[in-house]
């Protein structure tokens, strides 16, 4: 564990990973520091995903709700190359702070929301532009096409 200081009275320690009481799963929690803060993809539930993405049984056509950006990472705990992707989406979370959002959707535990996208194969990475249809990757992918598709796709005029 290394600890690092983000402040006179703030301590932020850094862990690669951390264990769940209640299943005692192994779950991600690589951390990144700016200016004292802790950068994280954000876990989505079935209602956090309706309140902050999209809510599917309102709206008939896609709206995206978000005022940023977004990836989304549907994933599972026991799948290797959802593991292989977290780090990089962490570091991604960190780098792009303010200008992109990052989620992550546990298949397993939000099942209804998983069907509703027609997740057949994890990972699933859905890249959701501020305006337009979002745009789905099945597989794990290395750091440079998550860059090139958020160049691309998600901040064309930013990166």
């Amino acid at each position: 564990m290394v600890k690092l200081m983000a402040g006179p009275l703030d301590e932020i320690y850094r862990k690669d990973y951390i264990y769940t009481n209640a299943k005692q799963r192994r779950v991600s929690m690589a951390r990144r520091t700016i200016y004292g803060r802790i950068m994280m993809a954000e876990h989505l539930t079935l209602e956090a995903f309706k309140q902050k993405v999209f809510d599917y049984e309102n709206e008939k056509e896609w709206k995206y709700r978000g005022e940023l950006p977004a990836i989304i990472d549907f994933y599972a705990d026991w799948c290797g190359p959802c593991k292989m992707v977290a780090p990089v989406l962490e570091k991604l979370a960190a780098k792009y702070d303010g200008k992109l959002s990052i989620y992550k959707v546990d298949t397993e535990a939000e099942q209804e929301l998983a069907g509703m996208f027609g997740i057949q194969s994890i990972p699933t990475i859905l890249f959701i532009p501020k305006e337009g249809q979002p745009r789905v990757s099945m597989g794990a992918m290395p750091e440079k096409e998550f860059e090139r598709i958020i160049g691309d796709v998600l901040l064309p005029a930013v990166v």
